[in-house]
């Protein structure tokens, strides 16, 4: 299919998208989503171009030591996943967008950090042509304090707990909405509202006047970043909830927990804010699913894919 070919599936909702994939069975359907227990690069290659509106995934970072749900080393990782790339590129909307998140890593045997994802994130955008959008930060309060080499025992280093969230688009303009990502107003900004906005020039250059008066507006603007003194905080988060329905029912039964799951309000901040109700998101290396469960809820159509079954086994009790 060529570029030019763009699929128009209907909105209606309330159905899986399979008929993106083509060549696959789904390991498990549920009202608006699909699961598919295969090579994820295999799979989007089997996708139409021009038929996703947003990739959101996590694939398993550059660390410096294995993990048992495999990852790769930082001096192949760019490479590895540039092959991942090109095909999500291929096959985003022209207004579509791809959201990675991704950790940072140590260099073997010195507290020094590698900077694999920065040169991840200019091959992205120098050599595929990928528009880098914004980049966002999590701040995860539940991250261990490793290497502990480091930081714990020749306490030369401080605790690491940011992880970068690239927001990258197709083209120049892609479908975006801050208003659906709104933040409850502060304390101190009722306190303004109450009295009244007052013209003047700020330290900076930047002139106050009428028009910041914004408080009709349903909400404050979160930024991309969120500290640990703001009360409503979006993008600060753990991942090590123990009492979600999935967690539960994986000890129940004995499945393999996955060991590395990102909290759902990660990827609803950005399917809220980039697409719309029917629209498709796809996350390539779902592991238990997270993505999938969001956009379920969100009413968004999407279709997860994994090559571990025992974590798909656990990924279906999201949905029941």
């Amino acid at each position: 299919m060529t570029t030019q070919q763009k699929i128009d599936f209907s909105k209606e909702g309330g159905s899986a998208p399979v008929e993106l994939v083509n060549g696959f069975k789904p390991f498990f359907e549920s009202k608006s989503g699909a699961i598919f227990h295969a090579d994820s690069l295999e799979v989007l290659k089997s996708v139409p171009d021009n038929s996703v509106n947003l990739v959101f995934t996590s694939p398993p970072y550059a660390l410096h030591f294995k993990k048992e749900y495999g990852n790769v080393s930082q001096k192949d990782y760019v490479e590895w996943f540039v092959d991942f790339a090109r095909e999500i590129k291929r096959i985003l909307t022209e207004d579509g967008s791809f959201v990675l998140n991704i950790g940072g890593s140590w260099n073997p045997g010195e507290p020094t950090r590698s900077i694999y994802h920065f040169k991840l994130v200019i091959a992205l955008v120098e050599e595929l042509g990928f528009r880098l959008a914004q980049e966002t930060f999590w701040y995860n309060p539940a991250k261990m304090p490793v290497p502990a080499q480091w930081v714990t025992v020749k306490r030369v280093r401080v605790k690491d707990s940011i992880e970068y969230v690239f927001w990258f688009s197709k083209g120049p303009n892609p479908k975006a909405d801050n208003r659906q990502v709104l933040r409850p107003y502060g304390k101190d900004m009722l306190r303004l509202a109450a009295k009244g906005v007052k013209t003047t020039v700020r330290p900076s250059g930047h002139n106050i006047n009428e028009s910041f008066d914004k408080i009709h507006n349903g909400g404050s603007i979160p930024p991309n970043f969120i500290d640990d003194d703001t009360p409503t905080d979006l993008l600060k988060m753990g991942n090590n909830s123990a009492n979600d329905v999935y967690t539960k029912k994986c000890k129940e039964l004995g499945v393999k927990i996955h060991p590395a799951r990102f909290p759902a309000q990660l990827p609803e901040f950005f399917i809220k804010m980039l697409t719309q109700e029917g629209d498709i998101v796809l996350d390539p290396f779902g592991g238990s699913m997270t993505t999938g469960y969001v956009a379920e809820n969100l009413n968004r159509r999407w279709i997860g894919i994994d090559n571990v079954e025992e974590y798909l086994d656990g990924a279906k009790f999201r949905f029941e």
